[in-house]
């Protein structure tokens, strides 16, 4: 069920939503149809979890070795997801929210027209906003196949996993590929911005939730590829719509990682690897999606 304490939390603790996104037509990047579906294989190794920590909750840190697995190169996409749903008739829980009905049906949308003041709580739970219309009941994805799909649970992301002959990763997976990939491994904002402070990732640049430059080019999501790939050959790692992992934060909570499409300076700065947020399993939101991992069968001699 959807609860709004969630929302208040993910408002506080900036797990950063949405605006006016940019409309299809204005939108020409993004990876070609035979790029959809690949994966990146991920050498086992060595790093610091946790390393350079901004809150309390990415401490402590710790030295791993992580095994050698695979890694969808982008995060899911409607059309991906489509698929899965066309196959099994799924119902994701924010259908199943909305059909029931009462004060906590719905998912979360956030709610901050284009030139309007900041308000206490943008956060909306709208009844009928799932992944096939992410604003509520008007809304649609047509001509969206390769955006990332928003409105899912941990359950929902675990389920097409599964169905895709994947799992979700785990936080430390995760984080392993994402600390891998950084442009430039001693600074963990690089995965954002580049040395002259340039927007290499989906993010919010500006005051939050005032004022948005879009020097990025969307106030929303992007497309899956609209930019640059980090070192390990991954898509949106930092920024676009947070993921899920399948690593249980609290009792009734899983992880999430990356930040998201307006994480900001001022408010928001989980645009780094070891940035983790907890979230609700059965929740849902227009600014979290995920990505799927595959094993690696070990080698012989």
């Amino acid at each position: 069920m959807i609860r709004w304490g969630s929302l208040l939390v993910i408002f506080l603790t900036a797990a950063c939503g949405g605006d006016k996104p940019a409309t299809t037509s204005e939108v020409t990047c993004g990876l070609p149809a035979p790029s959809i579906g690949q994966f990146v294989a991920i050498p086992g190794g060595s790093f610091t979890k946790g390393d350079s920590p901004v809150y309390s909750e990415e401490a402590p840190t710790l030295a791993l070795h992580v095994a050698p697995f695979a890694l969808q190169a982008h995060e899911v996409t409607n059309d991906q997801f489509a698929a899965f749903v066309s196959a099994t008739g799924y119902v994701t829980d924010a259908e199943k929210s909305a059909a029931t009905g009462g004060p906590e049906a719905g998912s979360a949308v956030f709610d901050l027209p284009e030139g309007s003041a900041a308000r206490i709580d943008p956060w909306r739970l709208v009844p009928g906003a799932t992944w096939k219309t992410p604003t509520g009941p008007s809304s649609t994805i047509d001509g969206k196949d390769a955006w990332p799909v928003v409105h899912v649970s941990e359950r929902d992301a675990a389920a097409y996993a599964s169905w895709a002959g994947g799992r979700l990763p785990t936080e430390v997976e995760w984080e392993y590929a994402a600390t891998r990939g950084l442009p430039d491994p001693d600074t963990s904002t690089s995965g954002a911005y580049d040395d002259n402070g340039h927007p290499v990732a989906n993010t919010w640049q500006g005051i939050f939730p005032v004022a948005n430059t879009q020097a990025d080019g969307f106030a929303g999501a992007a497309p899956v590829g609209c930019f640059p790939p980090d070192k390990t050959g991954l898509y949106d790692m930092i920024g676009n719509v947070w993921e899920w992992t399948d690593t249980l934060y609290a009792a009734g909570s899983h992880t999430l990682k990356g930040g998201s499409y307006l994480c900001a300076e001022n408010f928001c700065r989980r645009y780094r690897p070891a940035a983790r947020q907890p979230q609700d399993t059965d929740f849902s939101s227009i600014h979290i999606g995920f990505r799927i991992a595959k094993d690696i069968p070990p080698t012989t001699e």
